[in-house]
């Protein structure tokens, strides 16, 4: 699996990635009506705007295929002042979840954040989602919990954080 640096014309790749990951993690936990609108385009539209920023990977299968990506920056909230960076999003196709390419891409984004200044990294995750033990399993521990609404649902998202990168790499 190779792991690179996102190019703007990775957009529409990572826009189906974010789409498709999305409709498999979380069926069962938001409404089957809200992931039936996640739309391609508006993804696209806004990873377009993203990656010019920096700190979005994708993980490559041999093929050539973008199967995962990982973005990250400043932590955005404030809520937590220890830490300072935060990996926004963490999306692999379902196929090529559990086959370590989740790992490489945090390390990737985290040695990015490290080289960008930043000492700390948090992460949200919902807390039916499966991917909270991943980030256990990676260190991260558990620092705080917030009501949100994703699709009329009401849920529980959990923020996980790492007090110093240079553990995760």
């Amino acid at each position: 699996m190779k792991i690179r640096r996102a190019v703007p014309e990775d957009a529409a790749s990572i826009a189906r990635v974010h789409v498709d990951s999305w409709r498999t993690t979380y069926k069962g936990i938001v409404s089957e009506d809200y992931l039936n609108k996640l739309s391609y385009r508006k993804r696209q539209e806004m990873w377009e705007g993203a990656i010019p920023k920096g700190h979005v990977f994708v993980a490559e299968s041999p093929d050539g295929r973008v199967v995962g990506f990982a973005s990250g920056g400043k932590e955005r909230t404030g809520k937590f002042p220890l830490y300072d960076g935060e990996m926004y999003a963490l999306y692999i196709l379902e196929d090529y979840q559990g086959s370590g390419t989740g790992k490489k891409l945090v390390y990737q984004l985290a040695g990015d954040l490290k080289k960008a200044g930043l000492h700390a990294m948090l992460t949200l995750v919902v807390e039916n989602n499966r991917a909270r033990y991943f980030y256990e399993a990676l260190g991260g521990e558990k620092i705080g919990s917030d009501e949100v609404e994703i699709g009329r649902n009401s849920m529980v998202e959990l923020s996980y954080g790492w007090k110093d990168l240079q553990r995760i790499l």
